[in-house]
């Protein structure tokens, strides 16, 4: 286990993570339905191209395609016996990467949700959940990862069972979850709920935050949430590039590189120090990321109104936190791997 992530933490004022999976994926050939995952042994060049070409655009960290490499998702592709090696993969070749980069750069093991509905909702059981998790972790491990990445969580019940599952690998870890519900996660948590999950968990994340979700300026409103609560867990930041339109048979985000530096800057002034982009996401948002991160100095928080002048307006009117917000959706989890 290395401390790569904690050094850098402390070293640092902002760290720039990576881009998207799915979307340079999918511009490789990937084709909607394909476990990413198998990848890493059918196209390794490819991933590779993909890490790559994070690093090239200034990333100090970046994500393993590993996202769905879990037993319960690879199920869907009769590969669940493969979640161990094809995530030692994945890993593998991002040690390459990162260690021919003449720099240093953190590979983050990607770890997703597990994709069913935990009891007493649903039929996953924490025991299972916290086996699941720990083969991935495991496999992770074995190929290099520094730091072990959760991300896209809605219910604290599988953030929960991933912290105990980590632990038990013996890794340090992140963890992220996707306010997609006016506010709130899918399963009805809000920003302020996460800060006390996160708290309290014995085996402490190094940091916490929000990704993927809406727009860039509700996930923005979420990380204002999380700064609000005063906690001294450094906060991550991974918007997703503009909002999803469908043209010509493709979905593509509107977020032009010009606003996803207006994005990281102001994911800095709300309180992140681990800033990067989710669906949409590619090289050249990046790079412009990056310039405007080294070109400006951090700021006072912004309003509300600020984020909406520079980012687009609200998906909802609220944060969640009203009395009137949504409550949980029970469905099946879907796969994002844009």
């Amino acid at each position: 286990m290395t401390n790569a992530l904690t050094k850098m933490l402390a070293e640092r004022d902002w760290i720039l993570a990576d881009g998207a999976t799915g979307t340079n994926l999918f511009n490789m050939g990937l084709m909607s339905g394909d476990a990413p995952e198998l990848w890493n042994e059918q196209y390794p060049e490819k991933i590779k191209a993909l890490y790559q070409s994070a690093v090239d655009a200034g990333s100090d960290l970046f994500l393993t395609n590993s996202f769905g490499g879990n037993a319960s998702r690879l199920k869907l592709h009769n590969a669940q016996k493969r979640a161990h090696e094809l995530s030692r993969m994945a890993a593998e070749i991002g040690r390459d990467v990162a260690d021919s980069s003449g720099r240093t750069v953190i590979v983050a093991g990607s770890v997703g949700p597990t994709g069913d509905i935990m009891q007493p909702v649903g039929t996953l059981s924490h025991s299972d959940a916290v086996e699941i998790f720990h083969e991935q972790a495991e496999g992770l491990k074995a190929g290099g990862a520094d730091v072990l990445w959760l991300e896209t969580i809605s219910a604290p019940e599988e953030y929960l069972a991933a912290a105990e599952a980590f632990k038990l690998a013996d890794m340090l870890w992140v963890g992220t979850m996707s306010f997609d519900t006016a506010g709130r996660t899918m399963m009805g948590m809000t920003s302020a709920a996460m800060v006390e999950m996160v708290d309290k968990i014995d085996n402490s994340p190094l940091a916490f935050g929000a990704n993927c979700g809406t727009g860039a300026s509700d996930l923005l409103r979420t990380i204002l949430g999380f700064s609000a609560q005063g906690s001294s867990t450094p906060i991550i930041a991974k918007g997703n590039a503009g909002i999803p339109k469908y043209v010509d048979g493709h979905i593509h985000y509107d977020g032009t590189p010009e606003l996803m530096g207006q994005y990281a800057c102001l994911a800095r002034d709300c309180g992140a120090k681990i800033i990067g982009g989710c669906c949409g996401t590619m090289p050249e948002h990046l790079r412009a990321m990056r310039a405007a991160l080294e070109g400006s100095s951090k700021s006072g928080s912004p309003s509300l109104e600020a984020i909406v002048a520079a980012l687009g307006p609200f998906s909802s009117t609220g944060d969640g936190t009203e009395d009137n917000a949504p409550t949980a959706r029970v469905t099946r989890r879907r796969r994002r791997i844009a």
